[in-house]
């Protein structure tokens, strides 16, 4: 049996906030990571596949990179923005599809790795999936179990439902939620086409555009400080069955935003909704929500603490206000560890 004040459930955001707050607080946290990998949702390779902005006002978010020294920019938005009607690609005068943002100079990984940088050796443990979590707190790996004081739960509900044998005590209200509520991008595309220089931009154009007939129907600039790298990435829905066809969007790309945009120097496809541990749905239809599901994001059954207090729930979907966002992970991370030092030992 294994010894740890805490174990965090998944080495994403907010399950490393977590971590590194309770271990500054003086006490032992061991992160139990399924994937290879940490960073969750977290994915710059070197461009970012998952999560890539924060807005003004999120200030959990720039009050950890600040802190972390982690340089931010501002996303680029200047130029006209693209339409892909069915009939024809329009270029609408400024752009009404983004708006102010921030962007991380590498990559939005660089938080989850600052974080996991303040922990002790072997506090983060990857390809480590947690099988079971009985009634005493007793977390199962394949490679032992923990007894902890505290378990915290930091990935998307549904997936934890779906992967982990829960304590059966747990309330038949909340486990019906948790597995209702939507894995935020757990049924989504997201194509990163890099090149050698933003020609978008000389050419007037923010490298933004929304489409009707996709197969992208949502794109954004993604390039670097100064615009190097190079790139614009976009949106797809997981509803191809064998996958999204990079000729379909090399040549969606070039009927936007002109030939060279066809021809990237490297095309990134992250399929999330192919991920075990972001979307565990037992059927492509099943992984798509209903717009009600959504509201289950931040649900009031998320906000307590079960099992004497001592079992606690903390990824981004369970954030009240920013579900979602970064910064919705971070406010669950806040939550959590209130919750933690609020409990008597």
């Amino acid at each position: 049996m294994r010894q740890s004040d805490i174990v965090v459930i998944g080495a994403g955001i907010s399950g490393l906030a977590v971590a590194e707050a309770v271990h500054r607080s003086g006490r032992t946290v061991t992160v139990l990571e399924a994937r290879p990998r940490i960073g969750g949702r977290l994915l710059s390779d070197p461009l970012d596949l998952g999560a890539s902005w924060f807005w003004d006002g999120e200030q959990r978010v720039r009050a950890m990179a600040d802190r972390l020294g982690i340089a931010v920019f501002p996303q680029h938005i200047a130029g006209d923005a693209m339409i892909d009607e069915r009939d024809a690609v329009h270029r609408y005068p400024g752009n009404p599809i983004d708006g102010p943002a921030h962007r991380f100079a590498r990559g939005a990984a660089s938080l989850t790795h600052a974080l996991a940088g303040q922990l002790p050796e072997r506090a983060v443990l990857v390809g480590q999936p947690v099988l079971e979590i009985s009634d005493d707190l007793g977390v199962t790996t394949a490679d032992g179990t923990w007894q902890p004081r505290h378990v915290v739960i930091a990935v998307p509900p549904a997936v934890a439902i779906r992967t982990i044998r829960l304590p059966q005590s747990l309330p038949t209200s909340l486990m019906a939620v948790a597995l209702r509520t939507p894995v935020w991008m757990g049924d989504t595309i997201k194509v990163v086409a890099m090149y050698d220089e933003p020609f978008w931009r000389t050419d007037g154009l923010a490298g933004a555009a929304i489409s009707r007939v996709g197969p992208l129907h949502e794109m954004h600039d993604l390039s670097g400080p100064d615009g190097s790298p190079a790139a614009i990435f976009g949106f797809a829905r997981a509803s191809q069955p064998d996958g999204l066809d990079q000729a379909d969007v090399r040549a969606q790309l070039a009927r936007i935003f002109g030939p060279r945009a066809g021809v990237p120097r490297e095309l990134q496809i992250q399929d999330w909704s192919r991920e075990q541990w972001t979307n565990a749905a037992a059927s492509a239809e099943e992984s798509v929500p209903g717009a009600a599901d959504y509201a289950l994001f931040g649900h009031a059954l998320y906000q307590q603490p079960q099992l004497g207090s001592r079992l606690h729930w903390s990824s981004t979907e369970t954030a009240p206000h920013y579900a979602g966002h970064i910064e919705g992970a971070l406010e669950a991370a806040e939550r959590t560890v209130r919750a933690i030092s609020a409990c008597p030992e």
